[in-house]
């Protein structure tokens, strides 16, 4: 259910809706968003939402999704929910980490090749950035076969500005974490020249003491997303409505731990 909570941040953020046309009444956005939930959550097929509960059929919800993530409603929830977790002091930005996860895309699309860790089944690999806490800060859909330093810098740079503190929003963390995947020294120059200290294992050599323990958040974190059964298994074939529903899951876990940070 969406409660008066998320309703209060999700609804200024809604494009206004379409003059009407002839034919039935609209469903209202409320009851949409509802229907967007369940799904996320189910994973059900958008045909399959049961009409009693109000949602209007999954075609409804399905456009409504399609056009809010056109407006960048997902992305403006996920970045007014870190500047809030800014404002109470619940981002570190002492260190940020990184990762990849592979799920299977069942019905192939943008952004999918054969799997290296699924006997290269059709897939897509979420890569992500989180902060000390492990906070989702950014993450983007590849195919699976996109090897992850490739997107190193991508999600470095794509960090959204986050406000909520005195000064400048902030748009960069202290430190990059990355395991051997990551090991590049151009990638590490790079982040050094971003004013950002790079501590990545090196292939060939022994793993940086203690570094699993400060990385094992973004594998929590990759937990907590794939607890969202829409994101376990890619159903969408267009990337944007997949990732709409990557972006909305961020916001949602960001907005958990508002919560837990109010009680």
């Amino acid at each position: 259910m969406v409660d008066d909570d998320l309703w209060a941040l999700i609804e200024p953020l809604l494009p206004p809706r379409p003059e009407r046309s002839p034919g039935p009444k609209s469903v209202d956005d409320r009851l949409c968003l509802q229907g967007i939930l369940f799904v996320l959550h189910q994973d059900i097929a958008w045909q399959l939402l049961p009409l009693e509960l109000g949602f209007g059929s999954g075609q409804t919800c399905w456009r409504r999704l399609d056009r809010w993530q056109q407006a960048g409603v997902f992305d403006q929830l996920h970045r007014l929910l870190l500047a809030k977790l800014n404002a109470a002091g619940k981002l570190d930005w002492s260190r940020a980490c990184l990762d990849g996860s592979h799920v299977h895309a069942k019905k192939g699309g943008a952004a999918t090749g054969p799997s290296p860790v699924d006997r290269r089944k059709t897939g897509s690999k979420h890569h992500l950035i989180c902060d000390g806490r492990g906070t989702p800060l950014h993450a983007v859909t590849t195919a699976a076969n996109v090897n992850a330093i490739t997107q190193t810098l991508g999600l470095v740079d794509g960090l959204p500005p986050v406000a909520g503190r005195p000064g400048r929003p902030r748009r960069q963390p202290d430190a990059v974490l990355g395991d051997k995947a990551y090991d590049s020294r151009a990638v590490r120059r790079e982040l050094r020249e971003r004013r950002i200290m790079p501590v990545i294992s090196r292939k060939g050599a022994p793993n940086i003491k203690g570094l699993g323990k400060l990385r094992y958040v973004v594998e929590q974190t990759f937990a907590l997303l794939h607890q969202f059964k829409r994101l376990a298994v890619r159903w969408e074939r267009r990337l944007e409505l997949h990732d709409a529903f990557l972006s909305l899951a961020c916001g949602l876990i960001c907005r958990r731990r508002l919560k837990k940070a109010h009680s």
